[in-house]
């Protein structure tokens, strides 16, 4: 056993753009551990403002850049943000917004520093790919914004999105 391989065994994860799972040829098992996330979009909200950053998805949006990590104590005086994790489903007849998380996060640009707990992005993000609705830390102008962003976006995935998601929202 090399110096780099601690005997743990490792997880293998892969990230594939394009086709499910499933729909590729070989065999069965060969995809197992993937994660397409083709169907997933990164929103920010920042303030009073809201818009999708992609660079959300490895941790490099714009206002993440330049950022080093510490724990909350050392960002006194950070700026609240929100990730919104949103997933759309277009299998069917009904594309609709499929499953949509929050994760907060405190950033101090001037100090360069900030705070988030990486694994809850990770598990809140895996929960919006997998259809669930976790919304309840927003504060009501938060869900107001996030509200009129999804509907102006696609009135029609608004539409179609389950009454769970409008009520959260409302």
């Amino acid at each position: 056993m090399d110096a780099n391989n601690s005997g743990k065994k490792r997880t293998a994860f892969t990230i594939l753009p394009g086709q499910q799972p499933g729909q590729q040829k070989g065999h069965a098992t060969a995809f197992r551990g993937v994660l397409n996330l083709n169907s997933l979009a990164p929103v920010i909200i920042d303030g009073e403002e809201i818009y999708v950053d992609l660079g959300a998805m490895h941790a490099k949006s714009q206002v993440e850049k330049r950022v080093k990590w510490v724990a909350q104590e050392e960002v006194p005086n950070g700026k609240e943000y929100w990730i919104i994790w949103v997933s759309i489903s277009t299998e069917g007849e009904h594309p609709s917004y499929h499953g949509i998380t929050a994760s907060w996060m405190l950033i101090d640009h001037e100090a360069r520093r900030g705070y988030k707990n990486l694994a809850e992005h990770v598990n809140r993000m895996d929960k919006a790919l997998k259809g669930q609705f976790l919304l309840d830390e927003l504060r009501p102008q938060e869900k107001q914004l996030l509200a009129r962003f999804l509907q102006e976006h696609n009135q029609t995935y608004w539409e179609n999105s389950p009454e769970q998601l409008k009520s959260l929202l409302s």
